[in-house]
């Protein structure tokens, strides 16, 4: 999945001093890759041979994030997390695992793991994940779980777009057993609703949160939010695609030019070609995204 644009708070903190990064282990297949990227972004890192050394080198040098061993099980590294915050409780930990499930992906959640990764592992990518998470400011305040079992998740997200992009990649990795084609599709159509609820709803304001479900009976899975906004009637959206008559399918482009909006508005109209069924309330701060599955 693309992670978003480098954010104004990691492109300074590039700026004023280097990330640290510590790694854990060493992949052949991803470590020199990783190392240039991370290099190409300013970042500085340094090897650890396995836990018992990452757990030194931590109480020796301020690391800003750990990318943990991708050939150590899930339960091994959450385990780890909880020694590493104790030496240093606001690290930031991007947990690579050959497999997960449900249950331990919501562990991580809980225990507030910037990012959980499976295979294939992309280096470009965890390395601008990891110049981003050493720039948030407070971690425990991106994604608070509100309750969670392995059918039936809840949680509310500040309103930054960083903070969406992880979340998928959790709810993502909790829909891991459906099909690759169908879970990158279901994500994408998410993604949108709440990048819309993120934008617009909570406009970005990161003291404004969006509450999220994500719910997995045995023929369905159910999305819903709620962003703070005062909501919108379909009536008053001409910067959306979903708005554009039949006769003008690109007509909200130039409403957007016109009011100096970047390229875009298609997310409603995406999200309802993927989704089996999408409803917003009367307000329209609410919706429900539901994909049948049986």
């Amino acid at each position: 999945m693309t992670t978003s644009p480098i954010s104004h708070e990691a492109e300074t903190a590039r700026a004023e001093h280097p990330s640290r990064v510590l790694l854990i282990g060493e992949v052949p297949q991803i470590s020199q890759a990783l190392e240039h990227a991370l290099q190409a972004r300013n970042c500085m890192f340094r090897y650890a041979a396995g836990s018992a050394d990452s757990l030194r080198q931590l109480r020796e040098t301020p690391f800003d994030v750990v990318i943990t061993d991708p050939a150590t099980g899930m339960q091994e590294t959450l385990a780890l997390v909880a020694e590493l915050r104790a030496i240093r409780p606001g690290i930031r930990v991007i947990l690579l695992a050959p497999e997960t499930t449900p249950e331990q992906v919501i562990a991580a959640l809980q225990a507030h793991v910037f990012l959980v990764k499976m295979p294939p592992f992309r280096p470009e990518e965890l390395a601008q994940y990891a110049l981003e998470a050493a720039a948030v400011q407070n971690l425990r305040n991106g994604i608070e779980v509100l309750s969670a079992n392995r059918d039936w998740v809840s949680l509310r997200v500040n309103s930054q777009r960083l903070t969406g992009e992880r979340l998928v990649e959790f709810l993502s990795d909790l829909e891991s057993s459906l099909p690759t084609k169908l879970r990158e599709r279901l994500m994408m159509a998410f993604r949108e609703i709440l990048m819309n609820a993120i934008e617009h709803g909570a406009k970005l304001h990161p003291a404004k949160v969006v509450e999220v479900a994500a719910v997995h009976t045995q023929r369905a899975i159910v999305f819903y939010l709620r962003d703070p906004g005062a909501g919108f009637h379909w009536n008053e959206i001409p910067h959306a695609a979903i708005s554009n008559p039949v006769t003008a399918p690109a007509a909200h482009l130039e409403v957007r030019e016109a009011k100096g909006m970047r390229p875009g508005g298609y997310g409603i109209l995406t999200a309802k070609g993927i989704v089996d069924e999408l409803i917003y309330n009367e307000r329209g701060n609410e919706v429900l995204l539901i994909k049948h599955i049986a």
